[in-house]
């Protein structure tokens, strides 16, 4: 049975590779036979990504969707704004920078036939990326196995069933981890080893640092495990704070030594500080409850062209 493929690509700085990016998925199509859309979000970025795309349309008018945000959103939204305007039976999700190649779609296209999973992710056997952007890779990966029992590695290269999208379409959050979604309405997941190619054009977007921020993010808005740590933080301070205080009572009591200011002092730098953690770890959670409260937009798009 031949079904619709809509193949989601967000766009940041990638004019270098998306008309290359086009021509091998559209290659790719006519050998599979069935029919496909590309769906291409420009996410603000700071080259000439959109005129590229504006001449790919025009070119090819029946096979591509563009859409350009307003401003850099990121790209998981970028993913979620394009979701809402595909028509295909499944959704593919394939990065701008030509490290996976479109030819692995084949792949992905046949463990679903054969799993029937509603998420299936192209694995890579050995990542061509840098030590740092592997560093942020493997934190992210733990986190999301500790908030939704993740049983193996996700990758931003992946097919989505249209029933699964349609479950998603309808978040509301405004900071989006397009994962998280993903694995809180389905565990029906399947994985195949796809091919991973060095990066040969331009640098990763993804440096450590937005790395590390995308891992708070993702800490605090589908985890409580911030509020945990710190239940633990204030016991074990509770419990050595009591054996302190009996400590220097002891000694008053059956020594005579004064307890003197230092104890004091050590007990108000002690317990100030452990109360200006907890309300560190509150206050973050209640920017995060104002945000969701303001009901900001996941994305905003500037032009559309169908």
């Amino acid at each position: 049975m031949n079904y619709k493929y809509s193949i989601v690509i967000p766009v940041y700085n990638g004019a270098k590779t998306i008309e290359e990016l086009f021509d091998r998925i559209k290659k790719t199509f006519e050998l599979t036979g069935n029919a496909f859309e590309v769906v291409f979000i420009e996410d603000g970025g700071m080259d000439n990504s959109w005129d590229v795309i504006d001449v790919l349309k025009k070119k090819f008018p029946n096979d591509i969707i563009a859409i350009k945000l307003a401003r850099n959103f990121g790209q998981h939204n970028a993913i979620l704004c394009g979701i809402h305007f595909v028509s295909g039976d499944f959704i593919i999700t394939i990065d701008d920078d030509l490290q996976i190649p479109p030819e692995e779609i084949p792949k992905l296209i046949k463990a679903q036939a054969e799993t029937g999973a509603e998420l299936v992710y192209g694995v890579y056997e050995a990542k061509q990326h840098g030590f740092m952007r592997n560093l942020g890779s493997r934190m992210i990966q733990r986190i999301l196995k500790m908030a939704f029992d993740a049983k193996g590695p996700i990758t931003s290269f992946r097919l989505i069933s249209s029933s699964l999208y349609e479950r998603i379409k309808s978040h509301k959050q405004s900071f989006i981890y397009i994962e998280g979604l993903f694995l809180w309405h389905t565990q029906h997941i399947a994985r195949v080893v796809v091919d991973h190619k060095s990066r040969r054009i331009g640098e990763s977007n993804y440096t450590f640092a937005k790395l590390l921020q995308l891992t708070i993010n993702l800490i605090f808005n589908f985890t409580t495990f911030p509020l945990r740590i710190i239940i633990f933080i204030g016991l074990a301070f509770s419990i050595v704070s009591f054996g302190l205080g009996a400590f220097f009572i002891f000694r008053k009591i059956f020594y005579e030594v004064p307890l003197g200011y230092t104890s004091i002092i050590v007990s108000i730098y002690f317990s100030s500080s452990v109360l200006l953690l907890i309300l560190g770890v509150m206050g973050e959670y209640l920017s995060r409850l104002y945000s969701l409260q303001n009901n900001r937009p996941q994305f905003s798009i500037k032009e559309i062209l169908k």
